[in-house]
């Protein structure tokens, strides 16, 4: 380090130093890494579900949403919606299996059981899904562009 000539700006240099450096690490280290972010998305969905949440689940989907034979997001909506008319409770565990991220676009594959009763201890219905799902990086958050499932025997 070159001299000042001036010893209080080296001795505040020096002890401001770990101050720098500390804040450099906390603004690196400040936004979760993308794939934190996707399997945070992910896990809101989820919690959706489990929380009979039709505009949560819709807020995750991409405007341009596609699912199977042509789902858009509002039929995406309506499909949550029967689910949730058709069992008092519903719950979603999710498995992710495998994260492909490429700058602004990933997409996961997870395996998801999906299960629906009426109160009881056990549930009336549940089914497993291996699930493919495209995600588009938009306004700072993560977004499903796509959906494509099939029941796991």
């Amino acid at each position: 380090m070159a001299k000042s000539g001036y010893p209080c700006m080296e001795v505040a240099g020096n002890r401001w130093r770990p101050v720098f450096l500390m804040l450099l690490m906390v603004v690196a280290c400040g936004r979760p890494p993308p794939e934190q972010q996707l399997r945070e998305a992910i896990g809101g969905i989820e919690a959706a579900i489990e929380e009979r949440d039709v505009s949560g689940i819709r807020s995750k989907l991409a405007d341009d949403f596609i699912g199977p034979d042509g789902m858009d997001r509002e039929a995406a909506g309506r499909l949550a919606r029967v689910m949730f008319m058709r069992h008092r409770d519903v719950g979603a565990t999710v498995a992710i299996r495998e994260v492909d991220i490429s700058e602004d676009h990933a997409t996961v594959r997870l395996e998801a059981v999906l299960t629906g009763g009426a109160g009881r201890a056990l549930p009336d219905a549940a089914r497993v899904y291996t699930v493919r799902t495209g995600w588009r990086y938009e306004s700072g958050e993560w977004r499903m562009t796509s959906a494509e499932w099939s029941p796991r025997l």
